[in-house]
């Protein structure tokens, strides 16, 4: 058989299907199941986010088990925890040193809305620094909470149009 034929038992297989998408769609698929997470985790939320890799729960399945602890290499940045005022700086500084595209998730009370803390030292939640794509409630929320969280993120990812870098057009090839 020659490059490029079919043998008759793969035509029998792949019968009259075809597979039509346009490429943003599928790297927005692909990109959904290759999250990279940057854990920045400041107070007692982390310690449930470190079940999130537990049997029951396994974050693997969702594409975004290894932590990134660079900035340069994570495309979500997890803020989990209470945020000072004096770690503001630090958060956005963080978050400027991602790479595009990149998503940030407030995880539990004290992210999202400076939780029962009312004072002068406590960020009332993180999106006076950053923009937030996620909101996870809870304090500190339940993995399953954050769970419901990543898929969000995840409709939220292949939702989005993807820029394609270099993309001249079909007619030129």
């Amino acid at each position: 058989m020659a490059d490029g034929e079919i043998s008759r038992n793969d035509a029998a297989l792949l019968g009259d299907t075809a597979v039509l998408t346009r490429l943003d769609k599928a790297i927005g698929w692909a990109r959904k199941f290759s999250i990279f997470p940057y854990p920045f985790a400041t107070a007692c939320c982390a310690m449930e986010y470190m079940s999130l890799s537990m049997t029951p729960y396994d974050i693997d399945r969702f594409g975004a088990l290894l932590p990134r602890f660079t900035p340069r290499q994570a495309d979500l940045i997890m803020v989990i925890g209470t945020v000072t005022v004096r770690q503001g700086p630090i958060l956005k500084r963080v978050y400027d040193q991602m790479v595009e595209p990149k998503w940030v998730m407030a995880f539990g009370a004290c992210a999202s809305t400076g939780g029962f803390y009312d004072n002068y030292s406590t960020l009332p939640g993180i999106d006076h620094i950053i923009p937030v794509d996620v909101y996870v409630p809870g304090c500190p929320p339940r993995p399953e909470s954050v769970l419901d969280g990543l898929m969000a993120l995840q409709r939220k990812i292949q939702g989005q149009r993807q820029k394609l870098l270099g993309h001249r057009g079909l007619a030129a090839a």
